[in-house]
């Protein structure tokens, strides 16, 4: 099924793009650049997502107005950086949790907010600080994080979709508490194929540690388009038991693909508001079968 791009997704990518290069040129120029945009959305096949067009933005971008296609190389390093120095203690309270799998949980959908791209400016390092002391109090606990433990302690192949920079660093530390509850279970890590936006590269997974095999998409767009999936990520899909799947472009993208995938994710845009039915920066952990609420909205 997957979320396929619609008025609100339009809207709203024209919007943000529009936003981000008013500033740097005249009006004659950005109306220019909107209308690059429009053409692409003409262009596009049927069912393409969101996450499908940024690569073409991004080149668009680098072109019209000399922007850097890895234009959140700050941002990332920062991202990295500041998970990095709060590892152990993020570890630590993830270790003496009542239920580490929970914890990790908790502190791996909280990193989701470290997305410069979908929040374009509203990241605040002094607000995520303030989220992660409340994390044990987030509820992503029920029949679902119920129905994720009894798969996981099933199978042998777990799949990993990674999402942004820094996010990843609490990713390490959830698969880490799995692996110790679940010693049986095989970890992948997979991240993107090239730089796009802030989400992790082979070099973030690097910068962060990450302990278990990695692989990537095989492509630069910033989420799972099962399509255009590399050999590799392609053959991990196929062959997991449970497949984790964080950030909104991986749920854009992949939600009703059919297999047994479990999206971790921050609500970050109207759309998903209206979709979810819940408010901004909510907190969701929901199986690639949830009924949505807000669907045919």
């Amino acid at each position: 099924m997957s979320f396929v791009m619609d008025s609100y997704c339009m809207q709203c990518y024209l919007r943000r793009n529009i936003d981000l290069v008013r500033p740097l040129g005249p009006e004659t120029k950005s109306t220019a650049f909107a209308k690059e945009i429009m053409k692409l959305f003409l262009a596009a096949p049927e069912g393409v997502t969101a996450p499908w067009f940024g690569p073409q933005v991004a080149e668009l971008l680098h072109e019209m107005y000399g922007l850097s296609i890895d234009r959140f190389h700050d941002e990332k390093l920062a991202s990295n950086q500041f998970v990095l120095e709060r590892l152990e203690d993020i570890r630590r309270r993830v270790e003496q949790a009542e239920n580490p799998i929970l914890a990790g949980l908790q502190y791996a959908i909280l990193g989701n907010y470290l997305d410069f791209s979908a929040l374009q400016g509203n990241v605040s390092y002094e607000k995520l600080e303030e989220m992660l002391s409340g994390a044990k109090d987030i509820d992503v606990a029920g029949p679902y994080f119920d129905r994720f433990c009894a798969d996981l302690e099933q199978g042998k192949r777990l799949l990993y979709l990674t999402d942004n920079a820094g996010e990843i660093g609490m990713d390490r530390v959830f698969a880490e508490a799995i692996q110790k509850k679940y010693p049986q279970l095989e970890i992948t890590f997979c991240v993107r194929g090239a730089v796009t936006a802030n989400d992790a590269t082979r070099d973030d997974a690097a910068a962060v540690g990450i302990p278990f095999r990695v692989i990537d998409n095989g492509n630069r767009v910033a989420g799972t388009v099962l399509e255009l999936l590399g050999e590799d990520a392609r053959q991990a899909l196929e062959t997991a038991d449970v497949i984790l799947a964080k950030g909104m472009g991986n749920t854009e993208t992949m939600f009703g693909c059919g297999y047994n995938v479990y999206y971790a994710f921050l609500v970050k845009c109207p759309r998903f508001v209206k979709l979810f039915q819940k408010p901004m920066l909510t907190p969701l952990f929901i199986p690639d079968s949830y009924p949505l609420p807000g669907e045919g909205m």
